[in-house]
């Protein structure tokens, strides 16, 4: 058995066994006062792991791998290990539950999925830009999880399930400030890697590039909106979900409609 398939399965045994002791403490009703240490540390290892897997498989004799079963792999790895800092930040262990199962199945994906996208070298300025973007991309990818919450926990209110919501759920306004915590470095980091990709990328006409750098001005400019709304009109709530998820949707398209159409099509 390779490192790379090893450390994968490892991972996922971590982040399931980190999932059950979360969900414990959800039914317990304690995950609104504090995340265990045994979730964070469990899903500390499983992250660990999970970086190794995904290096061992983008990381090539002739140069690193970026089909999009990879790139998807190591762009979990940021994502759990953000959802983690957030979780032993504040009392708000829910991000585990909407990321966790994701990153496992990712893996599983990365193992029995083989792709034929060429390695490729990589200069320090391409390599700035894609490490920029992997973590915008992440932190967007938790705000599009917190703000999935957010809708739960307002559907939930709305048809009368107050007290279920109360001893589940941090309030309504620790949920908000963190989602737009998760935007603002978000959006400062894909402004970056917006720099940086019209810097160091000789030719932007390349196959798939324009469509990518059109979605992701567009979803950085959705999110631009949502934080001016929400400086200046004070925008929550339902308005505050439909953008993030709307932005989301925009980096989706940008990031993974050209490499898709390109892997697996053409």
């Amino acid at each position: 058995m390779s490192i790379t398939t090893l450390s994968g399965l490892v991972a996922v045994a971590l982040y399931l066994i980190s999932l059950m002791f979360q969900g414990q403490a959800i039914k317990a009703r304690t995950a609104r006062i504090k995340t265990r240490g045994i979730v964070l540390a469990t899903g500390i290892l499983a992250t660990v792991a999970h970086a190794l897997s995904a290096w061992t498989l983008i990381s090539r004799d002739i140069g690193y791998h970026f089909g999009v079963v990879e790139i998807s792999t190591l762009i979990f790895v940021v994502i759990s290990l953000l959802a983690i800092i957030s979780s032993a930040r504040r009392p708000i262990g829910n991000l585990i539950l909407g990321v966790f199962p994701l990153a496992a199945l990712i893996i599983i994906l990365s193992l029995t999925l083989e792709s034929d996208y060429p390695a490729q070298q990589i200069d320090a300025g391409i390599a700035g830009h894609i490490l920029l973007s992997i973590v915008a991309y992440s932190l967007f990818t938790l705000a599009a999880v917190q703000a999935a919450f957010l809708a739960f926990q307002n559907y939930q209110l709305r048809h009368k399930h107050v007290a279920s919501v109360i001893k589940r759920f941090p309030p309504l306004e620790d949920m908000e400030r963190l989602l737009f915590e998760l935007i603002w470095v978000a959006q400062g980091l894909l402004s970056l890697g917006i720099i940086a990709g019209f810097v160091f990328v000789d030719d932007l006409s390349a196959q798939g590039l324009p469509h990518k750098m059109f979605f992701s001005v567009l979803a950085w400019v959705v999110f631009a909106v949502l934080l001016w709304g929400r400086h200046q009109l004070g925008w929550r709530g339902n308005t505050a979900i439909r953008g993030t998820l709307g932005g989301f949707v925009c980096l989706l398209l940008g990031f993974y409609g050209s490499k898709f159409v390109l892997e697996f099509i053409l």
